[in-house]
């Protein structure tokens, strides 16, 4: 029997909708970040729940025998011979864009009234959020990441894989190997590294070429290199124009623009928005781009020493994103604020990262944004020492292992 491990984050998102026949549940997210098993852990769930084999119709559009399933009305076809009766239905599609027009049949099912109904995808189109506006009925996006600290533990666990006895360390073999769940079966790193590579690959291969108008695979290439080597530090279209400049390679800025987007849609980086504390306002211009999983980086990248600014933030920024937070980069004057995490309407956090503050400079850095910030929502300072202060002057210093290991929540 297939083991699978259950994304509660995820589950607890959706589960309110699964008898919702009204509404279309649209699961989003990178390739193989684990789509496909929060689909099969939502059917378990059905199933303890007492509903039948028979009213479950779970069609995966990328193997066979439905990947040569191209017109929709062959998945109308499809649907309505898997349907034995006219009892309630839910409806799963995996992979659902290698359909052309499927929203129209998605759509119409969804009109009859009787069936629950959730997709999932994995090219640009799906996640673009063009898919919105193609389908006309009421819909709730889940986007997935690849798995976090604490998840990538339980997943071992379950697998009975070998974790490190010192937590600590076996967090600096996630931040090289990542999240992607398809990793976690192999033992070797140089495996686990060929996996992420043929992730991106493929993403490139059945998604970006084939769906979007790519001039130059080197262009491309050459953007997503900077960014990617780039995560966590304030870029702009116009800085990497001139980065390349200085190579003696002219890129357009829309094209620039144009590829970042692209990386966007496919899920492979998320941009954080500057937002300037005084004034209330985004600013444009500037901003930083983190990855869907610090794998990427490794995998990419022959040095394999760890640079703890950049990849704590993005472990981070991850983090809280999965659990619904909106995050931004907080400016005030000369100083940065690394987040600014909002959750509702009215719940605030400023957040300052870095791996110690074991020397005053450090200290001085880390902290003066706080002060000079006049309203009075928490301040968090994560770090990655274990001997610290727990609370100095109203600010909480956590240790960012800790905080993930164990699946907290800011507060």
């Amino acid at each position: 029997m297939e083991q699978i491990y259950k994304r509660e984050t995820y589950l607890k998102k959706i589960r309110g909708f699964y008898n919702d026949n009204e509404t279309i549940k649209v699961i989003t997210g990178i390739r193989r970040c684990g789509k496909s098993f929060l689909l099969k852990s939502i059917i378990e769930e059905l199933k303890d729940n007492g509903i039948l084999d028979k009213d479950i119709v779970y069609i995966r559009l990328d193997v066979p025998p439905f990947n040569t399933i191209k017109e929709s009305k062959e998945l109308e076809d499809l649907i309505k011979n898997s349907l034995k009766d006219d009892n309630f239905k839910y409806l799963f599609i995996d992979e659902v864009q290698n359909v052309e027009d499927f929203e129209e049949v998605i759509d119409g099912y969804r009109a009859i009234g009787n069936m629950s109904i959730f997709i999932t995808g994995s090219n640009s189109y799906l996640l673009s959020g063009e898919l919105v506006t193609k389908l006309t009925g009421r819909k709730i996006e889940i986007e997935m990441l690849p798995l976090n600290f604490y998840e990538y533990i339980e997943m071992k666990k379950m697998f009975n894989k070998e974790i490190n006895t010192n937590i600590y360390l076996e967090f600096e073999n996630y931040v090289r190997n990542g999240g992607f769940p398809g990793s976690i079966k192999y033992d070797n790193e140089e495996d686990r590294k060929r996996y992420t590579e043929n992730v991106l690959d493929d993403i490139f291969n059945k998604d970006i070429k084939v769906n979007e108008k790519i001039k130059s695979t080197d262009t491309f290439k050459n953007i997503q290199t900077f960014i990617i080597n780039n995560f966590g530090t304030m870029i702009s279209a116009n800085s990497i124009k001139k980065y390349y400049k200085s190579k003696n390679i002219n890129i357009d800025i829309r094209t620039i623009n144009r590829y970042i987007n692209i990386l966007e849609n496919a899920k492979i980086i998320y941009p954080c928005n500057t937002f300037d504390i005084k004034s209330k306002r985004v600013l444009n211009g500037e901003r930083k781009y983190y990855l869907a999983d610090t794998s990427i980086y490794f995998t990419f990248n022959t040095d394999n020493r760890i640079n703890y600014g950049p990849v704590l933030e993005n472990i981070l920024h991850n983090y809280l994103v999965s659990k619904d937070y909106h995050l931004s980069v907080g400016k005030i004057g000369k100083l940065e604020c690394d987040f600014i995490a909002r959750k509702g309407n009215d719940n605030y956090y400023y957040i300052q990262v870095s791996k110690n503050i074991e020397d005053d400079k450090t200290s001085i850095r880390e902290y003066r944004p706080f002060y000079e910030i006049r309203d009075m929502y928490p301040r968090y300072l994560f770090l990655l020492d274990m001997i610290f202060k727990k609370n100095v002057e109203g600010i909480n210093n956590v240790n960012i292992v800790d905080f993930i290991y164990n699946n907290e929540d800011l507060k």
